[in-house]
């Protein structure tokens, strides 16, 4: 286990790497391969010994090396957020007896990183990442099934999957002010990850989002500085709802039903 989680860790780190390019680039449509790894203000291609993840940062002490502009910490947080989170993810799978899933887990946590900051900076969710990750999670969550040999499971991620996905449907066609089909189309890919677990996870997921939107919404107008009407992204909200989910659907939903009796 230790192993595995050193690999993973730095398995986060490279790739919060590249999710900084992702972020960066896909919204304005730049390709992700070309040109290399660049600084915006100057150009100039930056250093392999300075692309090492938090640490090549680190050691330009935050400013660019050949115009000195300064660099946004937001580049090494991202990076180190990732590790943190897949480490996180691996140990979360691991007690829950569910390793056979993290390729899948490990995916969604990378675009939920990506997609949540670019909902952030641009308010919308591009089907470059979003689309393509259907199929991915599809085949991902297939290999966990039969490695797990619990057809059952890819079942009812597909059933979350549409239920959610029609969920937001109804809610973006009601009021497509208040919710965009980006989300819509996101919804259906927390669906499915989430669902493969547990129709109980999907939902704590599900509730989780529309809780945290609407704490966001009203220190957003208690704070003065919105009003009803502030548009907030909620993309953000629904990925930090499916982690959430990961993390305290199985106590949420054990406690109800010592409550309940059910």
């Amino acid at each position: 286990m230790p192993i595995l989680i050193a690999a993973v860790a730095l398995l986060g780190l490279a790739i919060g790497s590249f999710l900084n390019v992702v972020i960066y680039r896909v919204p304005v449509g730049e390709s992700l391969l070309h040109p290399s790894s660049h600084c915006p203000h100057c150009d100039h291609p930056i250093r392999n010994r300075h692309n090492v993840p938090v640490l090549g940062w680190l050691l330009l002490r935050g400013r660019c090396a050949d115009c000195a502009v300064p660099i946004s910490p937001r580049y090494p947080l991202v990076e180190l957020g990732t590790g943190v989170a897949f480490v996180g993810v691996t140990l979360r799978l691991a007690a829950l007896h569910q390793l056979a899933t993290l390729p899948a887990f490990l995916y969604f946590t990378a675009i939920g990183i990506a997609l949540a900051l670019i909902d952030l900076d641009c308010h919308r969710l591009p089907n470059a990442i979003v689309l393509p990750s259907y199929p991915v999670l599809a085949l991902l969550l297939s290999a966990a099934a039969l490695a797990q040999g619990d057809w059952s499971a890819l079942l009812r991620a597909a059933i979350a999957g549409a239920v959610l996905y029609a969920l937001y449907f109804v809610l973006a066609f009601s009021y497509p002010a208040g919710m965009g089909f980006g989300d819509v189309k996101l919804a259906g890919l927390i669906g499915g990850v989430l669902g493969y677990l547990s129709y109980s996870t999907m939902l704590v997921g599900a509730f989780s989002a529309f809780l945290l939107g609407g704490i966001a919404g009203a220190v957003v107008i208690l704070s003065g500085r919105g009003s009803r009407k502030t548009a907030l992204p909620f993309g953000p909200f629904m990925i930090a709802g499916a982690f959430i989910a990961l993390f305290i659907a199985a106590p949420v939903i054990d406690s109800y039903r010592r409550l309940t009796g059910i």
